[in-house]
């Protein structure tokens, strides 16, 4: 057996399982993102008080998704609770900095009202720079056995079960 192959393919299962990790913290960050960030422009508040909203959302929707998922698998709603923030908080944090320095880098963004395609296009563009940052964060992670490889394992348990 050619070892640079089976190496090769390690790192891009690694690689695809941190993709696969920074998606589903993505998908929870983004709805409280987005959803913080059009409560915040439609009530008219400051830009602060709009991004606090919005990050405190996105860490109750991605731990949310999570907590779900293991609920879901069989977990008691503590060990869910324990399995989200070992899981999620450092991927969440980096998400959070990552999206909310760029949208406030965007000169008008927060400004532009819910209408205009700066408040969307910036919006957007910061989820994906989120993502392009996070995902070697969680790659890291899952290499040390820690962030989402924690998620991974409770499914290959529930799999091994079923």
């Amino acid at each position: 057996m050619d070892m640079t192959a089976h190496t090769s393919g390690s790192r891009r299962d690694a690689w695809a399982m941190a993709a696969t990790a920074t998606l589903h913290c993505l998908t929870g960050c983004a709805i409280g993102e987005v959803l913080g960030m059009i409560i915040g422009t439609a009530l008219g508040l400051h830009n602060a008080a709009t991004v606090a909203l919005s990050i405190v959302l996105a860490f109750g929707f991605g731990y949310g998704l999570t907590m779900r998922s293991a609920l879901a698998a069989g977990l008691g709603t503590r060990e869910a609770v324990r399995l989200a923030l070992a899981a999620d908080t450092v991927s969440i944090t980096v998400m959070e900095i990552s999206d909310n320095a760029f949208i406030l880098a965007v000169p008008g963004a927060l400004d532009a009202g819910l209408s205009s395609p700066l408040f969307w296009g910036s919006l957007v563009v910061s989820l994906v720079v989120a993502f392009l940052i996070t995902t070697p964060v969680n790659h890291w992670m899952i290499a040390r056995g820690k962030g989402h490889a924690v998620v991974h394992q409770l499914h290959h348990a529930d799999h091994a079960h079923h």
